[in-house]
């Protein structure tokens, strides 16, 4: 037996989510047919998290355990050749057989992306967040300190009915303004149900002067939902990397 790791890219627009779906394709669904078409062998992936629907990736990773001993090239070549153009593997490599690619990640690293211009961009329109009025990014740089640490991040939690706990580690979050772009880089322990994209809806509030300069902390600490900002559209996130 081997345990194969798998480093999947993949434009989220078509799909519901990386977790398989009664009634709708998912990234999950389509990646263990592929492998199940090649090896002949049905395989489990362990994932190292869900993405929501329309989130996109650049490092997901999984990892699937097989007798297969297809070698690692050959494989990469002929996932590559079955799966649609959206879904994209970028790297195979073999690991020891107790790795789990959600167990052991220590952090992941996700970006999001706001198109801050009047006009909108046709070509990058699913991949970005555009908002066409004026942000203030010191305000926004400044309210996203508020959130480095280990808090309980309950304001920034959608709906989830599953009974765990809500405090998370923020190791890094910084905003970087490049032209028009500006990108939110979050890098945590682990995330709740649209955390991200909770907090990134409310920087723009914040941004845009919707939200009064030091409302952050005071949304962090009511842990009530309806405080903080919408949730900002899932085209605009994208998983970066996770950390091993």
């Amino acid at each position: 037996m081997r345990n194969i790791l798998l480093k999947i890219e993949y434009d989220g627009t078509n799909y519901a989510g990386w977790q398989y779906q009664k009634n709708a394709k998912s990234i999950q669904e389509t990646m263990e047919a592929a492998l199940k078409r090649i090896t002949g062998r049905k395989a489990r992936l362990i994932s190292c998290g869900r993405t929501d629907a329309g989130v996109h990736a650049l490092g997901h990773i999984a990892n699937f355990v097989t007798d297969s001993q297809m070698p690692l090239f050959r494989l990469q070549k002929a996932l590559n050749g079955v799966l649609p153009k959206d879904i994209v593997v970028k790297e195979v490599r073999d690991v020891p057989l107790k790795f789990n690619s959600s167990r052991d990640a220590k952090s992941k690293l996700y970006v999001y992306t706001i198109l801050n211009d009047p006009a909108g961009c046709a070509l990058s329109r699913g991949y970005v967040r555009h908002v066409p009025y004026k942000l203030n990014l010191n305000l926004m740089i400044g309210a996203a300190k508020c959130l480095l640490g280990r808090h309980n991040f309950k304001s920034f939690q959608a709906a989830d009915n599953r009974k765990r706990s809500s405090v998370r580690t923020i190791k890094r979050l910084e905003i970087k303004k490049k032209g028009d772009l500006i990108k939110i880089e979050v890098e945590g322990d682990g995330f709740l149900y649209n955390m991200v994209r909770n907090i990134a809806g409310t920087l723009i509030e914040i941004g845009r002067g919707r939200f009064k300069p030091g409302s952050m902390k005071k949304i962090l600490k009511a842990k009530d939902r309806k405080l903080a900002g919408p949730t900002a559209p899932a085209k605009g996130l994208c998983l970066v990397e996770v950390k091993y």
